[in-house]
């Protein structure tokens, strides 16, 4: 016989109800639910904010670099981020905002490099030979970041052109600073052969990416310092 409610000596127990332990909600930066956690069930984590925007630049970049701007979409941009669409829109207000904020952070780091290995010795052999170096070990980066900054479908945007013609000019301003020191040549002379280095470190690692590792890095950016370096060190110094 099946015992139920009764127990053995007579004495009724009252059921207890079943309790089902579910997992917490994850919450957006605001304390709500993130929408379509449900759906899903794979929404990452609550993360710090600056922990938080990194992971939404680095799932932007992925979008961009396989889409274009123009074809990619603040969607798939959440959905590689695995947050939802107003996790994304809290930190980055459009697609273009998302956009500058890579192209600012990726011409920051080019710049840091350049900068970096132009100040890294007062030989200046050794300081051409260590920009190009950096330029193309920047343009080999497998995380793509040069076509953000050198191949976007938005480089006629006035905001983007200003930020890429404020960093050749930094880096050829740093570069003619050198070669002025080093040669005597007036301000403007040195400033155009500073463009002319920095053309030729931005041309030739463009071109040496679509030889598909066919040519070694070291030895196409040694081929490019050497060029270079034999042009500048002929020019005269005052004595």
């Amino acid at each position: 016989m099946q015992m139920s409610a009764i127990a053995r000596n007579g004495v009724k127990r009252e059921r207890r109800p079943t309790v089902v332990h579910q997992a917490p909600l994850e919450r957006d930066e605001s304390g709500k639910p993130s929408a379509g956690q449900a759906r899903s069930g794979q929404r990452s984590a609550r993360l710090p904010r600056d922990e938080r925007r990194a992971q939404l630049l680095a799932a932007a970049q992925e979008v961009f670099v396989a889409n274009g701007y123009h074809g990619a979409a603040m969607d798939e941009i959440a959905e590689t981020a695995h947050v939802s669409k107003p996790v994304l829109y809290q930190h980055f207000p459009s697609k273009r905002d998302l956009y500058l904020a890579l192209l600012d952070s990726h011409l920051s780091k080019l710049t840091d490099l350049l900068l970096g290995a132009l100040n890294s010795t007062t030989d200046n052999d050794e300081r051409v030979q260590a920009v190009m170096r950096a330029y193309f070990r920047f343009i080999a980066h497998d995380d793509q970041a040069h076509r953000l900054v050198f191949e976007s479908d938005l480089i006629n945007d006035p905001d983007v052109s200003a930020r890429l013609e404020t960093f050749n000019k930094t880096f050829a301003d740093a570069v003619a600073h050198v070669i002025a020191e080093d040669t005597k040549l007036p301000e403007l002379e040195a400033q155009l052969l500073g463009r002319g280095l920095a053309g030729m470190a931005h041309v030739s690692a463009r071109y040496w990416l679509e030889t598909d590792g066919n040519l070694d890095l070291d030895v196409a950016s040694d081929l490019i310092y050497r060029l270079a370096w034999r042009g500048i060190s002929r020019f005269p110094k005052e004595t």
